[in-house]
């Protein structure tokens, strides 16, 4: 691990030390950065995002931390006792540094499992439809005319389809929380 100060932060960003910075932080399992700015710790994610154009995911509990979760692409906030700032600015938020495994293991998982396949779903329901319109333009003699009424196909989407990937989306659950948080490797067969 490398533990970084706010002082020796200042001196890799001014001096344009940066890419040698990342080159260190790049041999570690983690990194941590002490007693650094608001403004520091944002130029760190930036740094990496831009860089290494990997995914950033940033926590914070107060104030100080705003910048460097709006500057993530995912933010977690920390409810605590340095307020709610923190928990405004973010995309997620959990009362207790603890539940950061199970919101990244399980509710990572399940939503990462549910987009995919609600993604699948909306493609093959659209294909479908126009496909059933598509080919009746065959049989009309492409006059332009519309098999279905303009109402039913308004709620098509609206009614008629739309239970389905809600009900699915709400309590699709593929696997069980407590397989998800004793393997956590599954979170990478759906990547």
């Amino acid at each position: 691990g490398l533990v970084i100060d706010g002082q020796t932060l200042n001196i890799i960003f001014q001096g344009g030390l940066e890419e040698k910075f990342l080159a260190l932080t790049k041999h570690c399992r983690s990194v941590l950065c002490c007693r650094s700015t608001p403004l520091q710790k944002s130029m760190v994610v930036k740094l990496v995002r831009r860089q290494l154009k990997v995914m950033t995911l940033s926590i914070g509990d107060g104030a100080n931390d705003v910048s460097m979760i709006q500057a993530a692409d995912v933010g977690i906030g920390i409810s605590g006792q340095e307020g709610m700032q923190a928990v405004m600015a973010s995309d997620f938020a959990i009362s207790r540094f603890k539940h950061l495994k199970k919101l990244l293991l399980v509710h990572g998982h399940w939503c990462y499992a549910r987009l995919a396949k609600m993604v699948i779903y909306f493609f093959y329901k659209n294909v479908s439809y126009v496909n059933l319109l598509f080919w009746y333009q065959f049989f009309c003699g492409f006059s332009g005319s519309t098999m279905i009424d303009y109402w039913q196909m308004i709620f098509f989407n609206l009614f008629f389809t739309s239970m389905p990937p809600l009900l699915f989306g709400i309590l699709d659950k593929d696997v069980a929380a407590e397989t998800l948080l004793g393997l956590p490797a599954l979170y990478k067969n759906g990547q």
